[in-house]
């Protein structure tokens, strides 16, 4: 029989905190291969509307990575098996744009959890709400990820 999921809708992580930085700006732009000059041109990111250099639209994952809990201290938090969790699904809805200096506040909460059964099997379909916050107190961006737990 699988357990109850549902009792997670709600959990809330402890928040963190995350200055972004030009030069993870750079670096991030570099890994993905993004050669857009608005993440490292000021000019350029100014003739495209930007006040300063702006992120690229996956690097919430650096917010996550270097601010917020690992990977390990999620699936423990969520009493998953790590060995059958897979990273199923990820969305980005921007509010506002995120620069150089900004200091970003993150908090993430269980939005969803549900059990899906098939014939050989099932899943836990498990929806972590992420609101990331500047140091005005602005919503910036809200994240949405889907981790997936088989069984």
């Amino acid at each position: 029989m699988s357990k109850d999921v549902s009792r997670l809708i709600g959990y809330e992580f402890e928040p963190y905190r995350f200055v972004v930085e030009r030069g993870k700006i750079r670096e991030f732009a570099l890994a993905i291969e993004d050669d857009n000059p608005i993440y490292v041109d000021r000019a350029a990111a100014a003739a495209a509307g930007f006040s300063d250099v702006t992120i690229p639209p996956t690097f919430p994952t650096v917010i996550d990575m270097w601010g917020g809990p690992d990977f390990f201290a999620l699936v423990e938090a969520l009493q998953l098996d790590l060995l059958k969790v897979l990273h199923g699904e990820q969305e980005y809805e921007y509010l506002g744009d995120i620069y150089p200096g900004d200091e970003i506040q993150a908090r993430t909460r269980v939005a969803d959890a549900k059990t899906k059964a098939g014939t050989s099997g099932g899943m836990h379909l498990i929806t972590l709400e992420t609101r990331y916050a500047n140091q005005r107190g602005e919503t910036v961006l809200i994240s949405r990820s889907t981790i997936v737990e088989r069984f």
